[in-house]
């Protein structure tokens, strides 16, 4: 069984487990989930009592079309997380191949194969070539590592002549300008997902999005079913999308607090492999001594069984956090 640490983020629990005395609380860094969340607002008692009405879900898809710069709010669906659209879209795909470009987010090969996808892990742009169905994320888990419309845009056609389509998992390009496909949209072939709980540090909420052509997008309408998004994460993100002002002020934020633990992750011997604004990637070849090092001093960092030289941490949220984290790589 595999250590459920260095499959996903988060899993405090499995951390207490690993380390019962750890002091508390934890400082969470294992996840690449913006530590500053947006302000919640008071909510209407009506969202948890009452059915979510259409004109809400239209009106949040609206704003969501806007905030993502997609020129038609009927090119997006909105969907309790992004994990459930990575299970229904190899659902909604034409049977065949699909290629994953790794080494990347974990959920997206597992759920291509359950719907009956041959499926295989890229290295490269060139290794894509020849499957029916493509999954890139942009920026990519853990590295960060961007590519360019002027690579995407074509495999994405691509794919379509050939009956399949570029998924693009864009689930950390919020806070990263000029890196979103979807000004191109709609475009055949282009599938992007988008990740509210991320960026606005709202996981629990579980909101994304969809960004297709409409064929694609009114199939995954139909696969979601009604209300499939419940009435509160319809008041947060439609709030939250709206709030141009909040984001901007979080991309600067994020991208000081990513330059100083990149600075201080330095002093302690680590080179920087990578990253974006919400997480950053070392290494180091002491990288499994030092997460044991700083689970046992409370603070969970991010490991990967297939590079075990490899470390993943977020931002730290504060100047406690910070000096937290300096003080057990001293």
């Amino acid at each position: 069984m595999s250590d459920p640490l260095t499959v996903h983020g988060g899993r405090r629990r499995a951390a207490q487990a690993r380390f019962p005395d750890a002091p508390r609380p934890w400082l969470d860094l294992s996840t690449g989930i913006n530590p500053v969340p947006y302000p919640l607002p008071t909510l209407d008692p009506a969202v948890f009592t009452d059915l979510p009405e259409p004109e809400d879900l239209a009106r949040l898809e609206s704003i969501a079309a806007a905030a993502y710069g997609v020129p038609d709010p009927a090119l997006v669906v909105a969907a309790p997380g992004t994990q459930i659209l990575i299970e229904l879209l190899p659902l909604l795909a034409a049977p065949g191949a699909a290629a994953v470009l790794g080494p990347t987010y974990g959920e997206h090969g597992p759920g291509w194969a359950r719907a009956g996808h041959r499926v295989r892990e890229a290295r490269s742009l060139a290794e894509l070539d020849g499957a029916s169905h493509a999954v890139v994320v942009n920026p990519n888990n853990p590295d960060g590592r961007v590519l360019k419309a002027a690579d995407l845009i074509p495999l994405a056609a691509r794919l379509d002549r050939a009956g399949g389509f570029l998924v693009v998992d864009e689930a950390f390009a919020d806070l990263e300008p000029g890196v979103s496909l979807a000004p191109y949209l709609p475009r055949p072939g282009l599938v992007i997902l988008r990740s509210f709980g991320k960026t606005y540090g709202l996981a629990g909420v579980r909101l994304g999005f969809l960004l297709a052509a409409p064929e694609i997008a009114a199939a995954m309408r139909e696969a979601l079913g009604a209300w499939a998004v419940s009435g509160p994460a319809m008041a947060i993100g439609t709030g939250a999308l709206g709030d141009e002002r909040w984001r901007m002020a979080a991309a600067a934020a994020t991208a000081e607090k990513a330059a100083r633990l990149d600075a201080l992750m330095a002093g302690a011997g680590f080179r920087l492999e990578g990253g974006c604004r919400l997480f950053r990637l070392y290494g180091h070849a002491a990288a499994g001594a030092w997460f044991e090092r700083l689970g046992r001093a409370g603070i969970l960092a991010r490991p990967f069984a297939y590079r075990p030289d490899w470390l993943r941490l977020g931002l730290p949220a504060d100047e406690a956090a910070f000096a937290r984290l300096a003080a057990a790589l001293a």
